[in-house]
């Protein structure tokens, strides 16, 4: 499977990264951390990391997400149809409310959120198709317990689960009428990659050991194997012949195609935490040692997150600024570290303005889910994406949340009184990487500046005190979300 592009500019190895003089250990690295495990975090909380060594900040995240309960089930979770009061209110109004406190677990979750919403676009389902509350919490609950758990475990969990197997017609797979949807995804997308290491002939024959998950107990209740309904005889999958059945299929899998399985994960992890851009030296001296890490863990995939983001290539310069933000990120990145108020109605609206520009949260576009950073920008998103945050902002700001901006430009400037400096430290803070040239540091100062007479700025008589100061700062942000380098992480 090809996949090299162009020669990567970072050509840092997964030798852990030590601060050194010329490599300081700076606020910028560890908000590199909270953006790319999380979405972002705030001034307090990247200031506590710098505090700790790279290595420790790292365990400590990756240690608390693997830790993290699981969310408890909702009542409805596990309904069958039966249980409904009113079926079609309710369950629209549950799915309605998974959405919005999914959202808010990937904002507040750090690293186990940002897996969760990796995996929920790796294992694809679309909630359109099946469009059942309890299942969609099902499905939800799958991904986020094994977020940072065994691979091998998530693969057997995820494809007899009711919306997979309603997804890509599992549950019409039958002895009767053989179907190979999931067969065919199972290889092509989830474990080894378009065309990489498997035949027709091993799709055909692992779509009929997993037949038999085709009866319910009630509708809308448990999915069942049913040995009536399995294709009960020898299959031979890659080249081992006997009456296979599904946990056979995973086993024989992990055993003849462990290595193809680790690159094609290791790549797709490299490609969303690290940058999109894989060439023959990253192949060499990233992707092939973590994916004999995840060998020799046994496919358990805490310890190749940890050689991962502990590397000096995690933390190279050349490593920051080179992923477009999805529009989850433009949003809930800012709103972390902003620390601007939020409620379920505003996740309501950030969902539904994702969903706007491309991320409708449950129902990516196909089986083959988001394709991510060049993806997320045309025309029409990107000014989607500037009104978006002149539409948050001004609600915040017509809603009594002025001194919210006050404060935000007090806090990075140590109330400072120099509308350049300002400026810079607002606009500097929200990205990766300064702005291209000084001019654009200039016209982010002067929209700054608004209205207010020069020579108050002059002569040192203007501060943030003023009354005008909060709506200077919601101008600059809002041309802030226009400025190229917004879109980066």
């Amino acid at each position: 499977m090809e996949i090299l592009t162009a020669a990567s500019c970072n050509t840092a190895t997964l030798t852990p990264y030590v601060p050194s003089g010329p490599n300081p250990w700076t606020f910028s690295k560890v908000q590199h951390v909270y953006r790319r495990l999380g979405f972002s975090a705030s001034q307090s909380k990247i200031d506590e990391g710098l505090s700790m060594t790279p290595g420790n900040l790292i365990d400590s995240i990756v240690d608390t997400a693997f830790n993290l309960p699981a969310t408890p089930a909702p009542f409805w979770g596990f309904y069958a149809v039966s249980d409904f009061s009113n079926f079609e209110v309710e369950n629209e109004q549950y799915i309605l409310d998974w959405r919005i406190l999914t959202g808010n677990n990937f904002i507040t979750q750090e690293l186990r959120g940002r897996l969760t919403e990796f995996w929920l676009n790796h294992f694809v389902t679309e909630l359109e198709t099946y469009f059942y509350s309890p299942y969609l919490f099902q499905y939800y609950h799958v991904c986020e317990t094994y977020a940072l758990g065994n691979f091998k475990d998530f693969v057997h969990a995820i494809g007899i689960n009711h919306a997979m197997l309603l997804y890509l017609n599992g549950f019409e797979n039958t002895n009767v009428e053989p179907n190979e949807n999931y067969a065919r995804e199972f290889y092509e997308l989830f474990t080894l990659g378009e065309g990489n290491g498997y035949s027709e002939t091993d799709i055909v024959e692992t779509s009929k050991a997993f037949t038999g998950y085709n009866h319910m107990t009630e509708p809308g209740g448990t999915i069942y194997f049913d040995s009536s309904t399995f294709v009960n005889g020898d299959k031979t999958i890659f080249g081992q012949t006997g009456n296979w059945g599904y946990d056979d299929v995973i086993n024989i899998l992990f055993q003849e195609k462990e290595s193809l399985i680790a690159v094609y994960i290791c790549r797709k992890l490299y490609q969303y935490f690290v940058s999109p851009d894989i060439d023959a030296t990253i192949e060499t001296n990233i992707i092939t040692p973590l994916s004999q890490t995840f060998i020799n863990s046994n496919f358990e995939l805490v310890p190749v997150l940890k050689q991962l983001f502990k590397s000096e290539h995690f933390f190279d310069e050349r490593a920051t600024g080179v992923v477009i933000k999805s529009p989850f990120d433009l949003i809930f990145n800012f709103v972390n570290e902003s620390e601007f108020a939020y409620n379920d109605e505003l996740m309501e609206a950030f969902i539904y303005f994702a969903g706007t520009l491309g991320q409708n949260i449950y129902n990516p576009p196909n089986v083959a889910g988001w394709q991510r950073d060049e993806d997320w920008i045309s025309t029409s998103t990107l000014t989607g994406r500037w009104q978006l945050f002149e539409a948050y902002l001004g609600a915040l700001f017509g809603n009594g949340q002025e001194e919210a901006f006050r404060q935000l430009a007090k806090v990075l400037s140590n109330d400072s009184i120099d509308p350049a400096y300002i400026t810079k430290v607002i606009v500097d803070y929200f990205n990766s990487k300064e702005l291209y040239t000084a001019s654009d540091y200039d016209i982010a100062t002067d929209i700054f500046k608004w209205e207010v007479p020069q020579n108050y700025y002059d002569e040192g008589l203007w501060n943030l005190d003023w009354e005008s100061a909060p709506y200077q700062v919601y101008l600059l942000l809002v041309h802030l979300a226009t400025i190229p380098e917004f879109q980066l992480k």
